[in-house]
């Protein structure tokens, strides 16, 4: 089974909870340029091996990337290719249970542009850039039920054939002051991943908070008629 992006960002974060990766990552970050093994092994007392294998586990992690060059007295194109390590581009977040808070604020900073920009009320803004948001995440993810995965809503198998429970709120501790807000721009993007999926047989439930397995304020349900 895959990995899942959440299982994903928790291992990234982990792997810094060791001492040494974490040493490596702080001298990593200071220098601003790819380091080498031997660099990394003389400025932390550590041996080159040891620097190699920490240093290759946070490469697998995803903290740091690895790119090769030429090292060597006469300059680049001289020497064997050694690996050398620099931070990842990205940032990564984690939190238990899962959440979505960055999805959420990209989704509303978006949708307060479009607002701004075309002097559009912000509640039709919000709808359309969580459906675009979620027809994008369908297409990408192929059913609604990797989409429901990948997003972080837990989804589980109900007793009612075809039908979803979501154990799990992305959006948790926004909904609990801004439920109206909340709520809606999670409709659209599920709206929108059912459409970007090609998920014809089944729609949106929206429920009472208690009446769901978890969290969530509506359930995956198959289409009447």
């Amino acid at each position: 089974m895959a990995e899942s992006p959440w299982s994903q960002r928790v291992r990234v974060i982990s792997s810094l909870g060791d001492r040494n990766r974490r040493a490596i990552f702080d001298y990593v970050r200071a220098a601003a340029r790819p380091v080498g093994r031997d660099e990394i092994a003389e400025a932390l007392a550590m041996t080159r091996g040891a620097a190699a294998a920490q240093l290759d586990r946070l490469a697998e992690d995803g903290v740091l990337e690895v790119t090769f060059a030429k090292p060597g007295a006469g300059g680049p194109g001289t020497g064997r290719p050694s690996k050398y390590y620099a931070l990842a581009l990205r940032e990564v977040v984690a939190s238990v249970p899962e959440r979505s808070y960055e999805l959420a604020g990209e989704l509303m900073a978006e949708a307060a542009e479009r607002s701004m920009s075309e002097s559009a009320p912000i509640a039709e803004c919000l709808d359309a850039v969580g459906r675009e948001a979620g027809e994008s995440l369908g297409r990408e993810h192929g059913s609604i039920e990797a989409v429901l995965a990948a997003a972080g809503y837990a989804p589980v198998a109900a007793a009612r054939e075809g039908t979803i429970e979501l154990a799990n709120c992305p959006f948790h501790r926004l909904a609990q002051g801004h439920r109206a807000v909340m709520c809606g721009l999670s409709a659209a993007l599920l709206e929108g991943a059912l459409e970007g999926c090609g998920d014809a047989l089944r729609c949106l439930e929206p429920i009472e908070p208690g009446d769901g397995a978890g969290e969530c304020c509506a359930r995956i349900v198959p289409r009447r008629g």
